[in-house]
């Protein structure tokens, strides 16, 4: 089964079909990030970090001008650019990444945290924040335990995900200090998946 795992998950077509279709294409995401980073309010003026864009599927959420989707999976990558050819994407290492300082107005977060163990989201974290101007949000939404006990198919698709490091909420919190300062939290769902929503302020 770890091997069918790997496989699909080695397709980026194939796993970006299947998590469009039990998170309902993701609107519960799409819509956060409109309320929340208002990436079209003063089109020009602020620059947008995608964090482990994987296959790009919240790039046409933003200006191509002002976005660029990093993430570590050089296949995903290029199919991300292949799908969305106006947006810039690069391959890059959360831990170090090949980004100036303070660069960016505001940092994408989806779905990656739940994948690092302690040290190395830290070591994430720290990078994001360096990357951040002063005064810069990150919005992050991460899967959290399934809450509701009919949810089957959500803890199924944990299983799926791989994601060993599925957090309860004052755990990511923890995380998130001393770089950031969290402005709101709360919850949604998206399809059939639970996910915390952090908005945070850069702690400068």
């Amino acid at each position: 089964m770890q091997s069918l795992l790997t496989k699909i998950s080695q397709q980026p077509a194939l796993w970006a079909t299947l998590r469009r279709i039990v998170e309902n294409n993701y609107v519960g995401e799409r819509a956060t990030i409109a309320e929340d980073l208002m990436p079209w309010r003063d089109v020009g003026s602020r620059r947008f970090l995608d964090f482990g864009c994987g296959t790009g599927e919240f790039a046409p959420s933003f200006p191509n001008a002002q976005y660029l989707g990093v993430d570590l999976s050089p296949g995903y990558v290029r199919y991300a650019a292949e799908q969305h050819p106006r947006s810039p994407f690069g391959v890059m290492n959360g831990q170090a990444l090949a980004l100036r300082d303070q660069v960016f107005d505001a940092v994408l977060v989806v779905g990656v945290v739940h994948h690092l163990d302690d040290e190395l989201a830290r070591a994430t974290i720290a990078e994001l924040h360096r990357v951040l101007r002063p005064g810069g949000e990150m919005l992050v939404l991460e899967d959290i335990p399934t809450r509701a006990a009919w949810n089957v198919p959500g803890r199924l698709m944990h299983w799926l995900d791989r994601g060993d490091a599925i957090r309860h909420d004052e755990d990511y919190q923890r995380l998130f200090a001393p770089f950031f300062t969290i402005r709101r939290s709360w919850t949604i769902r998206s399809g059939i998946c639970d996910y915390g929503v952090y908005r945070l302020l850069r702690a400068d």
